[in-house]
């Protein structure tokens, strides 16, 4: 059997599909992964991927190409399964993508679908009310005949080692960035709590992208080892795995420390909601007001002035929280 799982969101939301992925996987003989640019590189990290298709979706992303009949035709050409599982959060449809799943000959197609599917959908399966996102894929998996096989957690392949980038000894991490700026702690706080962990001790590595090195250079400060720009999708994977607690908004580091089995800090705003998207499989403390009156807007920059949600939790609330995974380790 070729399956094909297509989750066609950003770089974390890939990362919760894993545990449906090798569900797939243990029953596939071959398993490919449908999935956007930004998710590609998690998706290269999954165990039970035999190949990652890359399509920027019009209905995915938060700057979607315009519809191009030639670039839907070349996928169409490009897709080879008989079997697909279509994932999506809570909030979108599956339809779009299971069309062109069909108009590509798949033969049996599974989806979470609350709009009638009319032929697209041959398995249209409803989540449970309020299941975490890699749950709600590990169920419709598991309704589409492809049952758990292991404990359900996040994981990645191996990391390579990362000492030359993180030195010898203990570290905690510090990811000051997220995906939409209402998910991010303030920078000030940010710089804030890496004074107040150094000075309990804590060595304090500060990581971003490439288009973030000023914002951990002024987080890191004196004070932490700023890695800014220097770690791509594996080698971030490493440092991550080698932390004792990993401090970070709801963004793709939170989730990629969950598949490395590190602890996690979360400083959580509840533009969507936790339960569905926090810390999975792992110990977390989650911190931030989850009832501010932005919760579940889904809003990319804060709509309440001041960032009340996450700025009211202080640098001594990080440090208090990082002491606490610290102690039930």
């Amino acid at each position: 059997m070729k399956a094909l799982v297509a989750r066609l969101d950003s770089f974390g939301d890939v990362l919760l599909a894993g545990p449906a992925v090798r569900a797939v996987a243990a029953r596939a003989d071959h398993v490919t992964l449908l999935c956007g640019p930004r998710g590609a590189p998690a998706a290269r990290l999954l165990p039970g991927v035999d190949e990652v298709l890359v399509w920027d979706a019009p209905w995915g992303g938060f700057a979607p190409p315009d519809v191009s009949r030639e670039d839907i035709d070349a996928l169409v050409e490009r897709i080879d399964a008989d079997t697909a599982l279509v994932l999506t959060s809570f909030h979108q449809s599956p339809l779009p993508t299971a069309l062109v799943l069909r108009l590509a000959g798949v033969r049996y197609i599974a989806a979470d679908s609350v709009d009638y599917p009319g032929s697209l959908l041959d398995l249209r399966h409803r989540r449970a009310p309020h299941a975490h996102e890699a749950e709600a894929a590990l169920g419709l998996a598991e309704a589409a005949g492809f049952p758990r096989p292991d404990d359900g957690r996040l994981r990645v392949h191996p990391p390579p080692p990362a000492d030359g980038l993180t030195g010898p000894g203990p570290y905690v991490v510090l990811h000051p960035g997220a995906s939409v700026p209402a998910r991010a702690w303030s920078p000030g706080r940010c710089a804030e709590a890496v004074r107040e962990l150094a000075a309990a001790g804590h060595r304090v590595l500060v990581t971003g992208g490439p288009d973030e090195r000023a914002l951990t250079a002024h987080v890191a400060g004196a004070h932490g080892t700023d890695l800014g720009g220097r770690t791509e999708a594996s080698e971030l994977a490493a440092v991550l795995a080698g932390a004792s607690v990993v401090v970070t908004g709801n963004t793709a580091p939170a989730h990629l420390a969950a598949a490395v089995g590190t602890p996690v800090v979360s400083l959580f705003a509840p533009v969507v909601p936790a339960e569905r998207w926090r810390p999975y499989g792992v110990p977390y403390v989650l911190l931030g007001d989850q009832d501010a009156p932005c919760a579940d807007s889904r809003a990319r920059d804060c709509p309440v002035p001041g960032h009340p949600c996450l700025n009211t939790v202080t640098a001594t609330d990080v440090a208090a929280a990082v002491e606490k995974l610290l102690g039930e380790a």
